[in-house]
């Protein structure tokens, strides 16, 4: 009978670079960036790591196929270094590699790093993956703001969502971000802006607009991880953050199989969140969490997502979200850094990003968009398609 990694293991330290077209920096460049601020914040030698994990997605000419390029560009001590790759959870599945290792004792202190140089490839978008029979398939005929757009026009004829009011709660969502995002100094994109503006921006897929869709940054962020008891002898039990559940849902294919699913919601999250609240002990999560950090590639995806972690009722998040609900100053603030649509969509390093903010504000080191007696909170990934996909769902807590 499985236990969980409930309060197993606790955050060391964590580090990440500034996001953004980072054109002077190679991909082994902003691994150290990050593991140097990383490092510093656990107070240990690199020595002392027992195991790590890249996550990174795109093959590029940087990084190429292998773990090798962690283990070199931070010296480590020969240990066992995995590279793993999970869609946009890239970031978060590295993370849970580490977690599980000081869980199940295999390694007493573990890192996982996250990286991704995408402005490189010279697309405006995310790349395209290599042929095959996946590809095939999908591939010529699909793109990114295409399906989310499809799922922004299921969720409105699914709880017979008026256009303009689906149009403003989205338009709310991309200013909200924008807003917070002024002040992370760590983000690529520092503009405030207007729900007029994003309305009036030119459309991408309707009813999605230029401001609804996040952009495409370099950066890296990392964490090291260790047992409760390593943690409180080195920085004291009241800085510990801990991880209280890391849960993963694979979609297996029945969301385009044309069974009962309306593209209107993601099955993955819903089951994700669910193990995830279980695993920690959650109850009520819209009362119990203090923030979440979410996965909004677009404006759209964050708005369903409110609602398939249970905290709108199903078929409200275009009322919550106008109502302020998730904003800095709302009952439960969301993206208080920005998300990616401020810091972008690097993809291996967006999970660990989230963690990186969630792990600040436990802390109580967040800076000026530092939150009140934060105690509880959860980060989102969500990577694939509205039809095909992944979703990781991190809680971490303080004591």
């Amino acid at each position: 009978m499985t236990t969980g990694i409930r309060d197993k293991v606790a955050i060391l330290g964590m580090g990440c670079t500034k996001f953004g077209e980072r054109w002077d920096s190679s991909a082994t460049q902003l691994i150290n960036e990050a593991f140097n601020e990383c490092i510093s914040d656990a107070g240990i030698d690199s020595s002392e790591i027992d195991a790590a994990w890249l996550g990174t997605c795109m093959e590029n000419i940087h990084l190429g196929r292998s773990a090798v390029p962690l283990s070199t560009a931070l010296r480590l001590g020969n240990v066992p270094v995995t590279r793993v790759e999970n869609y946009c959870a890239t970031g978060t599945e590295a993370f849970r590699g580490a977690v599980y290792a000081v869980a199940s004792g295999a390694a007493q202190i573990a890192l996982a790093m996250g990286v991704e140089k995408l402005k490189d490839t010279g697309y405006g978008g995310l790349p395209v993956f290599s042929v095959g029979t996946f590809d095939d398939q999908w591939w010529p005929n699909v793109t990114a703001p295409g399906t989310f757009a499809l799922l922004a026009n299921a969720y409105a004829a699914r709880h017979r969502i008026a256009p303009g009011d689906l149009r403003r709660a989205m338009a709310h969502v991309s200013v909200k971000s924008h807003t917070n995002g002024l002040l992370s100094p760590k983000a690529h994109i520092h503009k405030p802006i207007t729900e007029e503006q994003v309305i009036a921006a030119p459309a991408i897929a309707e009813p999605l607009g230029l401001y609804d869709c996040c952009g495409v940054s370099d950066g890296a962020a990392c964490a090291i991880v260790t047992t409760p008891d390593v943690a409180a002898a080195l920085h004291g039990a009241d800085r510990a953050v801990s991880v209280r559940a890391i849960q993963l849902a694979v979609s297996n294919g029945s969301e385009a199989g044309f069974d009962d699913w309306d593209a209107s919601h993601f099955a993955t999250t819903r089951i994700a969140s669910g193990r995830a609240y279980e695993e920690a002990g959650i109850r009520a999560p819209a009362t119990e969490l203090d923030l979440t950090e979410v996965h909004d590639c677009f404006s759209i995806t964050e708005l369903v997502t409110m609602e398939d972690l249970e905290l709108s009722p199903i078929g409200r998040a275009v009322h919550d979200i106008l109502d302020g609900n998730f904003d800095a100053e709302g009952r439960l603030p969301c993206q208080i850094d920005g998300g990616l649509k401020c810091f972008g969509h690097p993809i291996g390093a967006s999970g660990l990003r989230m963690i990186y903010e969630l792990y600040l504000q436990l802390s109580e080191r967040a800076g000026e968009r530092q939150l009140s007696n934060a105690r509880l909170g959860l980060t989102h990934n969500l990577g694939g398609f509205p039809f095909q996909n992944v979703c990781s769902v991190t809680i971490l807590g303080r004591p």
